[in-house]
């Protein structure tokens, strides 16, 4: 299967962008690096791209869309090189989806896809605020999934 892919040729405008922004603040040393809420939108819309997922919105906390077969889906991503966090949240979705995204290579690497069960049982069975697992983490879960288990991607 094939894990790899290229971002969409309109990212390249918003890296371009971000670059001009560093460069202009070059002497305050801030990095402005692509995260947080616009990364995390950004993989849900690959999500719907490359395997079909219907995004849900904000609407349910932990879940983010659905599969064609009906399963919900969790999408998480990074352009850091480092995992994923996760919050302790009633609802758990039957799938997660974890994108690596090389915004200067313009390239995503699908790290995981599979039953969220499988990663988060990395976890603690109980926290308070955010837990992270390691991109190694989500990696070797990987490894474990069965390929009945993924959803497959339609681009």
């Amino acid at each position: 299967m094939n894990r790899s892919f290229e971002l969409p040729p309109i990212i390249e405008d918003l890296v371009k962008a971000r670059n001009a922004l560093r460069d202009h603040y070059r002497a305050s040393g801030l990095s402005f690096t692509l995260d947080g809420n616009l990364l995390g939108d950004l993989g849900e819309a690959l999500a719907a791209e490359l395997f079909g997922i219907v995004l849900v919105g904000r609407s349910v906390t932990g879940i983010d869309g659905h599969a064609s077969d009906g399963r919900s889906v969790q999408v998480k991503a990074s352009a850091s090189g480092r995992g994923a966090a996760f919050r302790m949240v009633e609802t758990r979705a039957d799938h997660l989806i974890f994108f690596s995204l090389d915004v200067e290579t313009l390239t995503g690497i699908v790290d995981f896809n599979g039953p969220e069960a499988m990663a988060v049982k990395r976890l603690p069975a109980s926290w308070v605020g955010q837990r992270s697992l390691t991109l190694g983490q989500l990696r070797a879960a990987d490894r474990e999934v069965a390929d009945i288990d993924r959803l497959e991607m339609i681009r």
